[in-house]
């Protein structure tokens, strides 16, 4: 079974270095020269100002030496390095870290130490998750605790930075969010879970079961799926791409992991770059239940926030099968469709995807069965701008409708955005100018939304009006 633990990421890392070649080797112990040249740390200014001088020296240099070249990237190498979050514990691994800097839940250097009240000392932000986990005893001793505050304790703090200074480590800041925050029992715990996935389908059905409500409460277990490159894979073990799992609930739980995990930002591109993933993100839509086909949209959308995961989903024929989830007209479905097409939509290439796919006419459908009426008009909006939109909606009868909505709507958003596709409407088609032209005798709709519509819509309305004013000057002077 694979493992989460830091020191497969260590070997992994180790292993690529190895095939960088016998280069890459002297360059590293270059870099670690660097960092730790007479037993102390260089800092990140002390390396940029260096780095500054050598490149500058090389660039205006024709005759710079190798030697010069190769000072520039072990520089760059250790200047790196404080930004990697791994280099610290591989640095470590250098180091016999003495028990006593260790926080007893995390097993890790402490780099907040606070003392509890009996008097045992923990890092900060994972004694505060015990205690937000409604813990009320000591971890160590088992002792019910008097109060639950914690005092700095500024000995043991200084004593690990003297530690760090001594051995050329910079000492890591302290973790910002609690919740964030990964130990290693969290990392146990996922992969027992992840093996169970492997096993009898109870066991697989048990395991997502537990998965689905971590990955719903802990942001810590969402952090851990970027720190293996297997993790994925063995999540989504039980379903194959282009068939329907054969258990329903097992599908929706893991399905609903996925949803859960896409709201990490670091998930996303890893995810949205997975060909699996969105795939069987697809099949959830064509195949799932109603559950399981809304949670699939949800996660599509949540994945789409990324501009490079918009091009990734549109390319893979993502949004047919949103269309269609949309035009079933499933209540629970619906508005995770649209809120994924519209996104998708904010990229220009995918308008046109979802025009060929059909979908002004499953939108004008739904809107004029008044579903979802302000949240599609807004995706009509952005399909506006594709010409075959614009020919569609005027054949499909969108202009009284549109008329009409901004006459009973109380959305000062759904009214500027009728009236932007009217605007571009009558001025890809004067055919519909007429139609334009009679309601606004009967109701003056448009003369309304001029005077008291948003700044926009007043521009909009105006523009139309004018519009009209000059196609009627030409009629009657010809």
């Amino acid at each position: 079974m694979h493992s989460l633990t830091h020191t497969d990421t260590h070997a992994r890392r180790g292993e690529e270095k190895r095939r960088d070649g016998k280069k890459g080797k002297e360059g590293n112990e270059m870099a670690k020269s660097e960092r730790g040249k007479g037993g102390r740390g260089v800092s990140a200014s002390e390396l940029k100002e260096k780095l500054r001088g050598l490149v500058k020296g090389i660039v205006e240099s024709d005759d710079y030496t190798v030697q010069a070249a190769d000072e520039a990237i072990a520089t760059l190498s250790a200047l790196k390095e404080f930004k990697c979050g791994s280099s610290f514990s591989d640095k470590l691994d250098d180091f016999a870290l003495p028990p006593q800097f260790r926080c007893p839940i995390s097993t890790q250097l402490m780099t907040d130490p606070v003392i509890l009240s009996t008097g045992q000392t923990y890092d900060r932000p994972f004694i505060q998750r015990w205690l937000n986990e409604g813990n009320r005893t000591c971890p160590q001793t088992q002792q019910v605790l008097s109060h639950s505050i914690l005092t700095p304790n500024y000995l043991v703090r200084d004593m690990i930075a003297q530690w760090c200074r001594d051995r050329g480590i910079e000492m890591p800041k302290p973790a910002r969010d609690i919740d964030e925050v990964v130990t290693d029992a969290d990392r146990d715990r996922l992969n027992s879970l992840l093996h169970k996935l492997s096993l009898s389908v109870s066991d697989r059905k048990e395991a997502a079961k537990e998965l689905r409500l971590l990955t719903k409460r802990m942001p810590s277990v969402r952090t851990l799926f970027g720190e293996s490159g297997d993790v994925i894979s063995r999540l989504l073990s039980p379903l194959s791409p282009g068939t329907a799992c054969a258990d329903p609930d097992l599908h929706e739980d893991l399905i609903t992991i996925v949803l859960n995990l896409s709201i990490h930002d670091d998930n996303k591109k890893v995810f949205a770059e997975d060909p699996t993933v969105i795939s069987l993100l697809i099949d959830a839509l064509k195949s799932g239940t109603t559950q399981t086909r809304s949670n699939a949209a949800a996660a599509i959308f949540t994945l789409s926030a990324l501009d490079s995961n918009k091009h990734i989903i549109g390319k893979s024929g993502a949004i047919k099968h949103l269309l269609d989830l949309l035009d079933e007209g499933q209540p629970l479905a619906m508005k995770d469709a649209a809120s994924a097409i519209f996104n998708l939509c904010l990229v220009h290439e995918n308008k046109g995807r979802t025009v060929r796919d059909g979908a002004v006419r499953v939108i004008l459908n739904k809107m004029m069965d008044r579903v979802l009426v302000d949240e599609l008009l807004a995706i009509l909006a952005l399909l506006s701008s594709h010409p075959k939109a614009v020919e569609e909606m005027g054949d499909l009868g969108a202009v009284p409708f549109l008329l009409g909505v901004i006459r009973e709507s109380s959305s000062e958003r759904s009214k500027e955005n009728c009236v932007a596709i009217l605007y571009t409407i009558c001025f890809s088609d004067r055919t519909k100018l007429k139609e334009i032209r009679e309601e606004e005798k009967v109701n003056g709709t448009l003369s309304k939304l001029a005077k008291c519509g948003t700044s926009r819509a007043k521009r909009k309305a105006n523009g139309i009006l004018e519009r009209l004013n000059r196609s009627l000057s030409l009629t009657h002077t010809a």
